[in-house]
């Protein structure tokens, strides 16, 4: 899905900001510091930019096993290695000691920690105040998801202007956080017509060859508050590969029409589904149930449907988690979520244990929903080992599969599953001992690979 390899070093960065800045400026808009919130983890000597097909990247760390005073096990171990990459995938992993391919280019990791490629998988590209002056959000307090979707609806056209570059910071501050693969959820509204989704196509096709992006055609004002079905099928035919919706009971005041709406784009056109459910009320957990037994009905939607927050989950007992996780499970329904931390806790684990895939996303890094977001998908790694007691060594290096979507570099026995010999290059270079440290400390990223190119940062010269 993914031109041309992106250099993210300072003065590449400094370029871009000044070029955001004239585009702001004719947009009405002005920078301040949060333009430059960017920032490059590499020296100013290191290489910034792999292009070669084949090579070597040496003094590589990776987890060999895992180490035990008994039964218990205590630290990791691990060792160097010389990643040679081809083609853009892992042609092979030479040890200490082994003789190397003669004649390629040999770049230098300097024994840092190899992670995963990260993937921040719901992350609203299209819309947000990143990239611009600092604006935090107007206070919610007695606001209604109504309300916020009437803000929204002034805020678009100031936003549009420059919606592309701001996707492009974005992008470019998820990759220095070792994210190169993500899925967005993009506006279909009223306002913005197929604007929105314009615009980020415009953003993601500058970067076909550093950064995979799935597309969600987003209806924020509701499917049919704001009819937009229509809207939503064009978008279909715009290359987008899921049908999003939002809230049916408190948004579009009619559950089961609204999910049959969004459910019907999605067996007309053969696309996945992914939709916001925010709601926690008896309505909530109906919406839940509902769309279980819409998958069942329906074989052509195993697989392919994924419910974003799912904050109803937090309200079921025991025996109906249990029951509602093993569904889930059976149709192949994804849950995204973003590890909040409030009142209610997100049952993960058990939605795991159950054969649930959960994963994680950024949503917002900065816009008028919330002004919190690093994105940092490690960061999310961090909050889940915290708030569901994962704080020995073995329970911090399960907590990174929520960030890199399952891969994790050794298996449940200790035995090496990523990186291995034809597998794609894709990854992050850390100075951690290893991935539970790297969890407990987010540790920086200092390069990022996509597809064996470096995409951010800066690695050592041989």
């Amino acid at each position: 899905m993914l031109q041309h390899a992106v250099s993210h070093s300072r003065r590449a960065f400094l370029s871009r900001t000044g070029q955001f800045t004239t585009a702001a400026a004719l947009a009405g808009l002005t920078t301040g510091p949060a333009a430059a919130q960017t920032t490059d983890c590499a020296p100013e000597d290191a290489v910034t930019t792999v292009k070669d097909s084949h090579y070597l990247l040496a003094g590589v760390r990776l987890e060999e096993g895992f180490e035990k005073d008994g039964d218990v096990i205590v630290a990791t171990r691990t060792a160097l290695h010389t990643l040679e990459i081809k083609d853009g995938r892992i042609a092979a992993l030479h040890g200490a000691g082994a003789s190397l391919p003669a004649g390629l280019p040999t770049y230098q990791a300097n024994g840092q920690l190899a992670l995963p490629a990260m993937r921040d998988m719901h992350i609203h590209l299209d819309k947000t105040f990143y990239g611009g002056p600092w604006q935090a959000p107007r206070p919610r307090q007695g606001k209604t998801i109504m309300d916020m979707i009437a803000l929204e609806e002034t805020l678009l056209p100031q936003l549009l202007p420059t919606s592309v570059e701001r996707a492009e910071g974005l992008i470019a501050l998820l990759q220095s956080k070792g994210s190169t693969v993500a899925r967005s959820h993009c506006n279909i509204d009223p306002v913005s017509g197929l604007k929105s989704l314009e615009h980020l196509k415009l953003a993601l096709d500058k970067h076909k060859e550093d950064f995979a992006c799935e597309i969600v055609a987003f209806p924020q004002h509701g499917l049919l508050h704001s009819k937009v079905d229509g809207l939503m099928r064009e978008a279909m035919q715009m290359g987008v590969d899921y049908v999003g919706g939002l809230d049916p009971t408190n948004v579009d005041g009619a559950m089961e029409k609204s999910l049959d709406a969004m459910f019907q784009i999605a067996l007309d056109t053969g696309k996945g589904i992914d939709i916001h459910l925010h709601e926690t009320s008896p309505a909530g957990v109906a919406a839940v149930d509902y769309m279980i037994d819409t998958v069942e009905k329906n074989p052509a939607l195993k697989d392919k449907v994924t419910i974003s927050h799912a904050f109803a989950l937090t309200t079921l007992s025991p025996e109906k988690l249990e029951e509602t996780a093993a569904r889930l499970a059976a149709s192949g329904m994804t849950i995204a979520s973003t590890v909040p931390i409030g009142g209610l806790m997100m049952p993960l684990p058990q939605l795991s244990a159950a054969g649930v895939f959960v994963m994680t996303g950024t949503d917002s890094v900065i816009d008028h929903w919330s002004p919190f977001g690093s994105g940092d998908m490690l960061e999310k790694a961090y909050l889940y080992a915290q708030l569901y007691r994962g704080s020995d060594e073995y329970h911090l290096s399960r907590s990174l599969a929520i960030s890199t979507g399952g891969v994790l570099p050794l298996d449940q026995d200790g035995d090496r599953a990523w990186p291995k010999a034809g597998d794609e290059a894709g990854f992050s270079l850390t100075p951690a001992s290893c991935s539970a440290e790297a969890v407990a400390r987010v540790t920086e990223r200092t390069a990022t690979f996509h597809k064996g190119r470096l995409v951010s940062g800066g690695v050592g010269k041989a």
